[in-house]
């Protein structure tokens, strides 16, 4: 894969085109991938994410907003967008476009990434990421143990959560913890992870959306406007 980055070499022309390596250590990806770079770490494969577009950037900035200002009132952890978190035992390095981590694990923060899973995940679907959000990182945080899991798709205003339960185990080994799909009820889905955190699926599409300030409202939030 060609791409253009002079920061792969010091001595690159302007407008050099630098090769990408096909694979990459753990170690080299880190000392590449820049703030500037969006790119996720599959196993040694380098796997390059489109520039966002502007559904997407949207939905995220409406969200990530909600988000933050319900997780800051109820005291609940750290909100983060667009930040790598580090599945070590999957040899994974991804980026979800929102992550959430609770109170009591904000130690496993570092500067650059989230050392472990996130309690909660949300990844929006763009036209080059559909595979890789609906399965791939499906399967990936469902090892991981990412307790909830959305899936947001503005392009067909379909939107699905996940939530970890158990299954059944074989004989005396343990149960093995899979994604179970949570329940819409007339068009709210509340969050397992988050206590109190109820929202309206139409939110998230742009001709029925609300104020952030009238959702949190909604939510219970205290000092916001009532609608």
């Amino acid at each position: 894969m060609a791409i253009h980055d002079p920061g792969l070499s010091e001595f690159a022309p302007p407008d050099a085109e630098v090769v990408l390596p096909p694979r990459m250590t753990e170690e080299e990806f880190v000392a590449w991938c820049d703030e500037d770079t969006r790119a996720e770490w599959v196993d040694g494969e380098v796997v390059m994410m489109s520039p966002m577009n502007d559904p997407h950037s949207d939905v995220v900035g409406w969200l990530g907003s909600l988000l933050r200002i319900f997780v800051e009132q109820h005291d609940l952890g750290v909100v983060r967008p667009e930040m790598q978190t580090r599945l070590a035992k999957l040899r994974r390095r991804r980026v979800p476009d929102l992550w959430f981590v609770a109170k009591d694990r904000v130690g496993l923060i570092h500067r650059t990434h989230l050392e472990g899973p996130p309690d909660w995940a949300v990844e929006i679907v763009s036209p080059d990421s559909e595979a890789r959000d609906w399965r791939e990182k499906y399967l990936d945080y469902e090892a991981a143990g990412v307790r909830e899991y959305w899936v947001i798709d503005p392009a067909s205003n379909h939107m699905e959560a996940y939530a970890l339960g158990a299954e059944e185990s074989q004989a005396a080994e343990p149960a093995v913890k899979r994604y179970r799909r949570l329940p819409e009820d007339h068009g709210v889905i509340a969050s397992v992870v988050l206590p109190g955190f109820r929202m309206r699926v139409a939110w998230l599409w742009p001709e029925t959306r609300v104020k952030v300030l009238e959702a949190l409202s909604q939510l219970g939030v205290q000092g916001t406007p009532a609608p």
